[in-house]
């Protein structure tokens, strides 16, 4: 007997390693559990089929350097979030939406650019 655990589905094709390493860790560091296997589709595709193969509802899909975020019950295309050849604090703030969703906190912005670190 195959038990599914509650986890966030990322669906990949073809990924960009970096990108997919990057959301992984964004995921993580909000101590939620991820699956990630190789499918074939479309962006929308990835992202609709992982939400809805989710026990929690979400999902993320990659292709190549394309990423999406899709909660269960959504429309396929309409994705909670798109980015296309996205800087890799992205990829880690999708990442941790994605899990913050499902614990219903504030997302991170995926659109400001975080502060500067380097003390300068």
């Amino acid at each position: 007997m195959v038990v599914s655990r509650p986890a966030i589905i990322i669906y990949t094709d073809d990924p960009d390693e970096d990108l997919l390493r990057e959301v992984l860790s964004g995921i993580e560091e909000e101590g939620v559990l991820y699956e990630v296997h190789s499918h074939e589709g479309d962006l929308d595709t990835l992202a609709y089929d992982a939400a809805n193969e989710s026990m929690l509802g979400s999902g993320v899909g990659i292709a190549g350097r394309r990423l999406a975020m899709q909660m269960y019950r959504l429309p396929k295309g309409k994705n909670v979030y798109e980015l296309d050849h996205p800087f890799f604090w992205q990829c880690r703030n999708l990442g941790a939406n994605s899990a913050r969703a499902i614990k219903k906190m504030p997302f991170k912005s995926l659109t400001v650019c975080p502060d500067d670190q380097s003390g300068s």
